[in-house]
């Protein structure tokens, strides 16, 4: 049996989730994972117990799920090498069906059977399914001195998520790759914090929700201890600016300000490593992570302030 203590700090907790329930039931959350967050079953599973807690609230939950780690992986074992530019993955035809093989088939289809054991209704898509992410390919561009060709990438046009908006309203999960294709066919790679952004602005999201190997924005790239509790746009490009963001994190902070811009209200991004974060980043004020506004004068005093009693929702 719990002792009292124990009970007591459960029933506490409930409480203290009960205003965010009340705000958030009914909202559309878009919750973004990379690769490496669903390497493992026992990673799958963690996220998915959380989103699985999530729809019992009452929040609509997309998720859309990258794959680059394992594509690069069975890319060189095919003798290919990936290669990146300013944190964009260039690929070349080799590298294209390399991506379609783990994105539309091992990583979805790894989500969903682990859905299924949990008995979480879900649907595996594509951006290329029912026009979800409409995309034409990405001419040439400068960068530095040189100029760079990425090959069979897309940069996303419009996004039509009628088909999402159907499954949500059915109580189902939508579980969406990031592959999508020109008006021609020509199947296309685009960044999954593209895509996710994207999706999060056509949806009205309440949320957009990145998860990622590092605890969130960081001052400075190689401190871990120097996570950014929060800020906005225009603290972002100064980061940017000062080189606090570097590699992958650079098409991050791109998709959070179209997200912003787009309408989306809050942007978190935190560490899928981190137990049960998700849950604390979206049922505490404190987060787990770094919440990113268009303007930090939109923020709450509970936001701007670490440390103060949880209990007062926060938009």
């Amino acid at each position: 049996m719990k002792d009292v203590g124990q009970r007591a700090a459960e029933l506490a907790g409930l409480k203290r989730a009960a205003p965010y329930i009340r705000l958030f039931k009914g909202k559309t959350f878009v919750v973004k994972a990379g690769g490496e967050a669903l390497e493992t079953d026992a990673a799958i599973r963690g996220l998915l117990e959380q989103i699985e807690i999530l729809c019992h609230v009452g929040i609509r939950v997309v998720l859309l799920h990258g794959g680059g780690s394992e594509s690069s992986a069975l890319l060189r074992a095919l003798g290919g090498e990936p290669r990146f530019v300013e944190g964009r993955r260039v690929t070349d035809e080799k590298a294209l069906e390399v991506a379609s093989m783990i994105l539309n088939g091992t990583v979805n289809t790894r989500i969903l059977a682990a859905a299924r054991a949990l008995g979480l209704p879900a649907v595996g898509l594509s951006g290329v399914d029912a026009g979800i992410v409409q995309a034409r390919r990405r001419p040439p561009v400068k960068v530095g001195d040189g100029m760079v060709d990425y090959g069979f990438v897309g940069d996303v046009v419009a996004v039509a998520p009628a088909a999402l908006v159907s499954l949500l309203d059915a109580g189902v999960v939508p579980v969406v790759s990031p592959l999508s294709a020109a008006d021609d066919g020509t199947l296309l790679n685009i960044n999954a914090d593209t895509v996710a952004a994207a999706l999060a602005a056509g949806l009205r999201a309440e949320k957009l929700i990145l998860l990622t190997g590092a605890a969130g924005v960081l001052e400075r790239s190689d401190d871990p201890g120097s996570l950014v509790s929060y800020t906005d746009l225009d603290g972002l490009r100064s980061l940017r600016d000062q080189g606090g963001l570097t590699r992958g994190m650079l098409p991050k902070a791109s998709a959070i300000e179209s997200a912003l811009r787009g309408g989306v209200r809050r942007v978190h991004i935190l560490s899928w490593q981190t137990p049960d974060g998700l849950l604390a980043e979206v049922f505490t004020n404190e987060g787990v992570g770094t919440l990113v506004v268009e303007d930090i004068d939109a923020l709450t005093p509970a936001e701007q302030a670490a440390g103060l009693p949880e209990g007062v929702p926060v938009p």
